[in-house]
């Protein structure tokens, strides 16, 4: 089901609003472009390639890219690639290892699942859903370079920024090399079938679309357009999507909703702007008056919440926002952590550092004591300075003021019978999750 969006009633014309949100970084021809849309709906396309179980930050700009076109009356083509993904676009830093076709296969049906809550299958403008897999499954060897290899330079492919550096390091198989045809032979046949005119994507894809839209120039005789968004960057240089732990996922079992939104609630005061406009839908004078207040008023952190509760919405479904807006409120002691889902708690407790015990541990129905377990979380440097939270009255279990310095807590005190929230002061937070 598409999940709803605000209405954007500043939307005028797709490529100005795209340009007010920083969203274009190259196009063939814009005015090109332009002079298409105007004269009706479009058909355009955009595609993901399924190398790893789910899809991530930066496939997410391409997604509500896709989707803004949609909402302006266009057409989208969402295609996932179980041919491409069985190859792998070149990376600079090495070889792909080729995973096995019922892995793909795979991948293709949950990222398939993950991207069609984002488009409305229905209606004039109505998305479709297509596999690469389709057109190149039949498609033989000779058949691809009598009708496809031909049009492509050697010279020009080398050109390219990831097969240049490939060559001068660990080189390239002619695998990966041949990649940039695979995609072109993509756009041909979405064009031949669906008419489609346009194809979108980060601006890393740059060298692969244009092959595209010089392959239908070559073969059909047709103009078509390409369009690419900037990859995304932090102010300080460093790339969005990537912690500590690893990459923000899409999927929900790989980055819990609850990680989601706090990654996106940390975002830097000088990233607030940009990000609003790219991965939101609010109107241009509501972000506007976000950026605002982000300068006037830091602290009140109104920009971050904004984008947190838009993409948690967007991403995981209105239902997960509650809940971890619930679980956001009930570790600081605005609300009844027992009546939190489970799940969410486990999500969230991870990742505020939680300690895991062994059932072992808990001996006649009591844990370690709450000096021990909050030196263990994090919370304290060591168990005399846990000792001294506690006889200052800044130490918290399941939002209880710790009284006694040598107090235990019950196995009746764990939640679900597996989980402590522990909290020093009103702002740090950690727990204890009791291993299965």
């Amino acid at each position: 089901m598409l999940r709803s969006v605000r209405n954007n009633a500043d939307m005028n014309h797709i490529l100005d609003d795209l340009t007010w949100r920083g969203l274009i970084a190259q196009s063939t021809d814009l005015d090109a472009l332009r002079a298409d849309i105007d004269a009706g709906p479009i058909t355009m396309y955009v595609g993901f390639d399924p190398t790893a179980p789910s899809l991530h930050m930066g496939n997410l700009v391409q997604i509500l890219t896709a989707r803004r076109f949609q909402l302006a009356g266009h057409k989208v083509l969402a295609l996932v690639g179980g041919a491409t993904g069985l190859i792998g676009d070149p990376r600079m830093s090495g070889e792909r290892v080729l995973n096995d076709e019922s892995v793909v296969a795979s991948w293709v049906e949950r990222i398939r699942e993950q991207v069609e809550p984002f488009f409305d299958f229905s209606g004039p403008a109505a998305a479709t859903m297509v596999n690469n897999l389709d057109w190149t499954n039949g498609l033989t060897a000779i058949e691809f370079l009598r009708d496809v290899g031909k049009h492509f330079s050697v010279n020009r492919m080398l050109d390219r920024e990831a097969v240049a550096a490939r060559l001068n390091t660990v080189g390239i198989s002619y695998t990966e090399f041949s990649y940039q045809l695979l995609q072109s032979y993509d756009f041909l046949q979405l064009y031949r079938r669906f008419g489609c005119t346009l194809q979108t994507g980060g601006s890393d894809q740059w060298g692969n679309i244009v092959a595209g839209v010089d392959l239908i120039r070559r073969v059909e005789g047709a103009r078509v357009n390409a369009l690419t968004t900037p990859l995304l960057v932090k102010a300080d240089g460093t790339k969005f999507g990537k912690t500590e732990s690893g990459t923000v996922w899409l999927d929900g079992s790989l980055t819990s909703p609850y990680a989601f939104y706090q990654y996106w609630l940390n975002t830097d005061d000088a990233d607030i702007s940009r990000l609003l406009r790219i991965f939101t839908f609010r109107a241009h004078e509501e972000i506007e008056a976000l950026e605002q207040a982000t300068i006037e008023r830091p602290h009140e952190r109104a920009g971050q919440r904004a984008l947190a509760e838009d993409l948690v919405s967007l991403v995981h479904g209105a239902d997960q926002l509650r809940q971890v807006q619930e679980a956001s409120k009930a570790l600081f002691g605005q609300g009844d952590i027992g009546q939190l889902d489970p799940s969410t708690l486990y999500a969230a407790l991870s990742e505020a550092g939680a300690v895991t015990i062994a059932r072992a541990e808990i001996v006649d129905g009591v844990l370690p004591s709450a000096a021990e377990l909050f030196e263990r979380a994090g919370l304290a440097s060591s168990r005399s300075a846990a000792r001294r939270s506690i006889n200052e009255g800044g130490a918290y279990v399941n939002n209880v003021r710790l009284e006694a310095e040598d107090f235990a807590p019950a196995a009746a005190d764990l939640i679900d019978g597996r989980f402590l929230v522990l909290r020093r002061g009103r702002k740090t937070i950690s727990g204890v999750i009791v291993a299965e």
